[in-house]
This record gives structure tokens, sequence and C-alpha cells, in this order.
């Protein structure tokens, strides 16, 4: 094959062709437990977050939410993935031999949020959130109180009585939650988020009329199993709420990923080493939204 300019580009529009392809059909789950908040700048500032607005009686004055000082901010990376082609290649009509490349250059770029956004559910036990605590804490401070989303007991469909202490405990301090005028947020959990070690038992706590012991199951059908593997402990556990216009964990993009290639003939790189370029770029983030509507167990106790 002549190597110029148009051959070039008819080469790289199959290419593009294979990345855009794999990129749709990719799978994805991040959208089960995080919002999508656009950026226009290096970083998004999420004071928001500590006023959040519930409808109430109007009786005087309004009653006007103040922001807090919260310093909260999200700042967007840089993400990349490249591939060179040889110009050989081009000239021998081998280009056949970066199809996988390319299809995975699109399925990564798809999975970007997934691998963002589970990231940080693996550090929400150590990674702080807009209170400035940690998003899963025993102290989150709410009218002066402290207030915890955060447990330690192992999922279990041994007996009720078990059931009870780990995934109905959490269910009911979710539902018990208040903002800061003392009124109930009507949370109401909908995801029950759980690496593959836990798989069957939160589908069996969450799909089966029984219990281990043959006890009746209460807890059928209260909430969807997500079973991720990008989670980390084979024990944490997370119960979420995804009902809401705001979710507990956000990704951020300032970019999204796009197929981005290099093949000018004059290029240093073509000139010096015979050597093309594609890939996908991208600019994001991941934050934590509010910790009211999440409830992390680390599963390491009884």
């Amino acid at each position: 094959m002549l190597v110029n300019k148009s051959s070039i580009q008819a080469a790289f529009v199959a290419i593009k062709t294979l990345f855009n392809n794999a990129f749709a059909a990719a799978p994805s789950s991040w959208e089960k437990i995080a919002m999508k908040v656009p950026s226009s700048t290096g970083s998004n500032l999420y004071a928001w977050l500590s006023a959040f607005p519930r409808m109430r009686r109007w009786i005087g004055d309004k009653h006007v939410k103040n922001l807090q000082a919260y310093t909260y901010s999200v700042v967007n990376e840089d993400f990349e993935a490249t591939v060179e082609v040889d110009r050989n290649h081009i000239e021998d009509d081998q280009l056949g031999i970066y199809d996988p490349q390319a299809k995975m250059a699109g399925f990564s770029a798809k999975q970007l949020p997934d691998e963002l956004v589970f990231e940080l559910v693996n550090k929400s036990f150590s990674e702080r959130c807009y209170d400035g605590q940690y998003f899963f804490d025993t102290d989150h401070p709410v009218a002066g109180q402290s207030v915890s989303n955060m447990g330690t007991k192992r999922l279990s469909i041994a007996t009720l009585a078990d059931a009870e202490a780990s995934y109905g405990a959490a269910w009911t301090v979710m539902q018990e939650f208040k903002d800061e005028d003392g009124r109930p947020i009507n949370v109401a959990p909908t995801v029950l988020l759980v690496p593959p070690a836990l798989r069957d038992t939160a589908r069996r706590l969450l799909t089966t009329e029984k219990l281990a012991n043959g006890e009746d199951n209460p807890y059928k059908g209260t909430a969807e199993v997500v079973v991720e593997p990008r989670l980390t402990s084979r024990t944490a556990w997370f119960l979420l709420d995804t009902s809401k216009p705001v979710l507990p964990f956000i990704y951020q993009e300032r970019k999204a990923p796009v197929f981005v290639q290099q093949t000018a003939p004059e290029a240093d790189d073509v000139f010096n080493r015979k050597k093309f370029k594609f890939g996908a770029e991208a600019r994001a983030a991941a934050g934590y939204g509010f910790w009211q509507l999440a409830y992390g167990s680390t599963g390491t106790g009884s």
C-alpha cells in the first residue's frame, strides 16, 4: 500500500470505527451508584452538599439554606491510553494486527468512570467527604450531634437474628437519618453493593423465601444486588439509596473519553521512528456525594 495522507486517513478511520464500536458495547455499572456531574474548570467545589434543600411550611420569612464553610473540591485528572502503529504495517496492509488494541482502547475508555467510582468506594472508609469526616464514619456532625453511617457486621443469612443485625440494622440506621432541622430525610435503600465473595449471600438474602436455617426471609426484594469485581475487600458491603436526584458517589466529567490520533507523516515520531499513534484521552475525577444516602460495613465483625 502506498503510504500517503489519504491512505493513512483511511486506515485510521477503520481503527476509529473499531474503537467506537467497542466503546458502545462495553458494559458499565457505575451509573447504578453514582451521578454524573459536568465540569467546566480544573475542579468542582461541592459545598452545596451541606445545604440539602427540602420543602417546609412557609410561615413568615423564607428559611434560606446557607452553605456551610466546607471546602470539599474534586480536582480533574488527565487519562490516556495510547497505541503505536508501525508505518511498515500500513505499507504491508497489516493493520488487522491492531484490531484487538483498538477494541481494548475503546473498552477501557468506556470503563473509565467505573474504574474511578469503584476506586472511590474502596477508599470510602479512609477518605474524607464534604463534612471533613471519612465518607463511612461513626461521627458525622448533624445538628450538633454525631451520626454514624458505618458498621462492622458481616453480611449474614444464617438466621433471622443474623440478617437483622447486619442488613436489617443498616436499613434502620439509614431510615432514621435526619437533616439539620431534625426532620427525617426519608432514605429508602435501593442497592446492596457487594464484592464477588459476598455475591451468593447477597442474592440469597434478597431473592429467596427462606434464610439458611429455614426461617422466613423478610428482606426478599427489598433492594437490588450489584456485584462489583473491582471491590477489593472480600468482607465489606454497602447499602445505598439511589432513588434521589443526588447520589452517594459522583463521577465528575471535564472531557468525555475521545478517540485521538497522530497521523501526520511529517511528525517527529514518524520521521525518526516510523511510528504513528492512536488512542483515547479524557479528563475526569470521582468524589463523594451525600453520605446520608449510604451505609458501609467493613464486615470484619461478628
